[in-house]
């Protein structure tokens, strides 16, 4: 006998089986594990660089508990000399040089009585201490510092040579243009000491501490005329030269020609 499905009845196809990817999951649990041995170790290493810092220092106590009270106290006694000792004695030093600084400035600025002058920066007036004292007894202050600026041209100024070279070489500073200055003046010293070597070593030191058109071309002047005097024409063709290439309306530059045909 025949049969019929209904009108519209399908029959049910069978699941497939897609089964499971075990190893998908095996490489991801591997990677976890991986993951998590690696952790374990970081964690053990940082345990036992902690244990080690630990003993050493437990075993170390009494050192480092020492080197930090010689740091704390080394800190505080700066700091209290700052604000009782170094502050105080520069404002010392700063009044105390007020005086010579003004002789000093009376003595550049000319006249007949320079002499007397450089004299007064030198030893005092009007119940201040001169440069020279000032320098001693406040050498930590900026103001003792200067106080070696005044003391060497002062010296250099009355004639007391090796005396300006040495205050000069004590002085110190970051205005560019007083150490040029300083400097030149050394070397002015020991040209005047007829030590024309030193005195050209310095030239070119204050010639090279600053490119400005005042200090440069003046020691590049003094610089050619020692070389020159010292026969080393072709330095002192060099340093005439620039002076005529670079600095060509400054002082120096006239009868630069005249100079540099004595270098040839």
């Amino acid at each position: 006998m025949a049969t019929f499905n209904k009108r519209g009845y399908k029959a049910p196809k069978e699941k497939e089986d897609k089964g499971v990817n075990t190893f998908v999951d095996d490489i991801e649990q591997v990677n976890v594990d991986e993951k998590d041995s690696a952790t374990a170790k970081a964690f053990d290493t940082l345990d036992q660089s902690a244990s080690k810092a630990e003993d050493f220092v437990a075993k170390n106590q009494k050192v480092i508990l020492g080197f930090l009270t010689v740091v704390a106290i080394a800190t505080v006694s700066y700091l209290l000399y700052q604000k009782f000792v170094a502050e105080p004695n520069q404002d010392t030093a700063a009044n105390e040089l007020f005086v010579a600084q003004q002789n000093f400035q009376k003595a550049v600025d000319g006249g007949e009585k320079a002499d007397s002058l450089y004299n007064l920066v030198l030893k005092g007036s009007e119940g201040k201490q001169g440069v020279v004292d000032i320098a001693n007894q406040y050498s930590g202050t900026a103001a003792g510092n200067l106080a070696n600026y005044y003391a060497g041209i002062a010296y250099l100024n009355t004639g007391k040579y090796a005396e300006a070279i040495t205050s000069l070489e004590k002085f110190s500073a970051d205005d560019i243009m007083l150490s040029t200055l300083a400097k030149g003046a050394i070397g002015d010293a020991y040209a005047q000491q007829n030590k024309q070597k030193e005195a050209l070593d310095y030239y070119i030191k204050a010639a090279d501490a600053s490119q400005n058109d005042f200090t440069r071309p003046r020691y590049l002047l003094k610089a050619g005329k020692t070389a020159l005097a010292l026969g080393n024409k072709v330095d002192a063709q060099k340093y005439f030269t620039d002076i005529k290439d670079n600095f060509e309306s400054s002082p120096e530059a006239q009868n630069i020609d005249a100079l540099i045909g004595l270098a040839q």
